[in-house]
């Protein structure tokens, strides 16, 4: 006689939207570094988006501010914001009205590297466009707005 699965076992099955939001989100990190180290920054990560996404829009935001735009605790905002230091790609620096903040901007590799982010994502999103179709990548698009949202 089959066993039918619970409806705790469903959950964990491979089709359930977390789990493949998850993959999703992993394979799309990998063809980013990948593209990335193509094109001569192999040390960036996709990790650091929550860092040069933001500065991309809007170059020298508060540490505080940077971290409200990407959702992240203030914390782990100051250690992404290190590891962008270190590897260049960002710069740090006191805020003169409020000595106790600090500023984040794009360095000169930090605006390399956007022209190099900007190429890749838009490679991405038509490679996207071509196995899904305009119609399903919008909608895509249009239920991740929903999600990040939640």
């Amino acid at each position: 006689m089959p066993q039918t699965k619970s409806p705790t076992a469903q959950l964990a099955a491979t089709d359930n939207l977390g789990f493949l939001l998850a993959k999703a989100a992993q394979r799309f990190n990998e063809l980013l570094a990948e593209r990335f180290a193509d094109r001569g920054f192999g040390g960036v990560r996709p990790s650091y988006g929550s860092v040069l996404v933001p500065l991309f829009d809007e170059d020298d935001l508060r540490l505080q501010d940077l971290a409200a735009r990407s959702r992240l605790a203030k914390q782990t905002m100051t250690a992404l914001v290190r590891h962008c230091e270190s590897d260049g790609l960002v710069l740090r620096r006191r805020d003169p009205e409020d000595r106790r903040a600090f500023r984040v901007s794009l360095s000169e590799r930090g605006r390399a590297f956007q022209r190099v982010a900007e190429e890749v994502l838009g490679e991405l999103d038509r490679e996207l466009e071509q196995a899904l179709g305009g119609r399903k990548r919008d909608a895509l698009t249009d239920a991740l707005k929903g999600i990040v949202e939640l």
